[in-house]
């Protein structure tokens, strides 16, 4: 049984210690740990800025235009640059061309570094040698986090070309060093990507697996849920028709036995009481595993019928006023599960008997046991024809199709129809074949 949900107002306070504490005055609350509060700081601006892109690259952006400025009309470049007569129109054009472009860093970063690129060539050919340059790396990372790899070898091509131009042109340094410093920056830029890149699929793969899995369970819920109420329903219609059928039979005949045999009247009321008392303890037992307190009202451990109670339910039927005669051939070796379909069956097919054959039929049970564990039942119903009431067959309700479904349980068949011309009525073949092993 699924276990019982509690509201947080109706959990006790000493089991619920994180509402307390959000009750608890903040004084009194414990310290979080540092880790798990800039893991919410962190989740929060990710959440932001999935909620509002624009603003966050806004900022970034402006920031890095603003430190580019500063580096430009401060003179700070004067300290490593090659040309300090390098034009201040040619500075402010470079400022911003390396760092103005950023905004699209994360959308186009592959159409962000080739507008870069260009502007860092002339950097590097001027001799201005504006730091701003090495934005160039966040660009390669962004490619790295987000487009295919094989854009790399273009990238670091891109990257590696304005220290080339400018050691040749400048000849400051050996090559090995220039080249092997820029070529050491690019590849970090590109492995903290890639790893950033991985662990994004890798949360993303989990965050789908999880979906999926609550998915599976809310399906498998739905599934065992639907499978329950029918396993309910057709348990109900057993019970409840069966008896209110022979309910219906018996009142029949204590009402005709009234004016002419009151002994014969009180019986049949004394067995209408009886059934109707057997029918609300089966019932009462159904509705109870339903319960969700067991506690309070534990359910009545009765064991399902089986094959040991069939001569009750044939006497409950004769005494309804249908004649019934049963035939043994064999011994029964059966379980539980099978026992309880074969009583169902024969519940389900004398129930029709009573509710569509007329009142002058007779019925009629065959039962054979292989050695095996193999059964076979056969219920017959006649009707002598001398009936004001015409006899009907049985509809396809619940009854034919829940019989079907529990012979399908164990592989068995189940054949169902009117008997053969000439003969009048309606005949059940019921057969299980014999357990396999598993």
């Amino acid at each position: 049984m699924p276990p019982t949900l509690f509201r947080p107002d109706d959990a006790p306070t000493t089991m619920n210690p994180v509402a307390n504490d959000q009750r608890a005055p903040a004084a009194e609350r414990p310290a979080e740990p540092l880790t798990q509060y800039t893991q919410r700081l962190t989740q929060r601006m990710r959440a932001f800025d999935r909620r509002h892109p624009l603003l966050w690259d806004v900022h970034v952006t402006g920031f890095w235009v603003t430190a580019a400025l500063i580096d430009y009309m401060g003179g700070g470049w004067r300290n490593i640059t090659h040309n300090p007569d390098t034009p201040g129109w040619l500075l402010l054009t470079l400022s911003l061309g390396l760092s103005a472009p950023l905004l699209r860093r994360r959308t186009h970063p592959a159409a962000v570094l080739l507008v870069m690129a260009p502007f860092a060539l002339v950097n590097a050919w001027s001799g201005a040698a504006l730091q701003v340059a090495l934005l160039q790396l966040a660009v390669i990372y962004h490619i790295a986090l987000r487009r295919p790899l094989r854009d790399l070898w273009w990238a670091t091509a891109l990257a590696l070309a304005p220290v080339a131009v400018s050691t040749a042109r400048y000849g400051e340094g050996d090559w090995n060093q220039q080249i092997g410093g820029q070529l050491m920056s690019v590849v970090v830029a590109v492995l903290i990507g890639i790893t950033v890149r991985t662990r994004q699929n890798y949360t993303e793969a989990l965050e789908d697996r999880a979906r999926r899995l609550e998915i599976e369970r809310d399906q498998q819920a739905r599934i065992a849920a639907a499978a329950e109420r029918a396993r309910i329903a057709r348990e109900m219609h057993d019970i409840i028709g069966h008896n209110l059928s022979v309910i219906t039979g018996l009142a029949d005949g204590g009402r005709y036995a009234a004016g002419k045999s009151p002994e014969r009247a009180a019986q049949a009321l004394d067995a209408i009481g009886t059934t109707s008392r057997q029918a609300l303890a089966e019932l009462r037992r159904l509705l109870d595993v339903l319960r969700d307190d067991d506690t309070a009202h534990p359910a009545e451990r009765a064991p399902q019928p089986g094959l040991t109670d069939l001569e009750q339910l044939v006497d409950g039927v004769r005494a309804a006023g249908l004649p019934v005669h049963t035939t043994v051939e064999g011994r029964a070796a059966l379980p539980p599960g099978r026992q309880l379909t074969v009583y169902r069956v024969v519940q389900e097919a004398l129930t029709n008997t009573l509710k569509h054959a007329g009142p002058n039929a007779t019925a009629e049970i065959t039962f054979r046991y292989g050695d095996r564990g193999s059964v076979s039942v056969t219920v017959t119903d006649t009707d002598t024809g001398d009936t004001t009431v015409p006899a009907t067959a049985p509809s396809e309700g619940r009854g034919l199709p829940g019989m079907r479904e529990r012979t399908a349980l164990y592989g068995g068949t189940l054949e169902a129809g009117p008997r053969p011309h000439p003969e009048r009525g309606w005949r059940v073949h019921l057969y299980l074949p014999e357990e396999t092993p598993q």
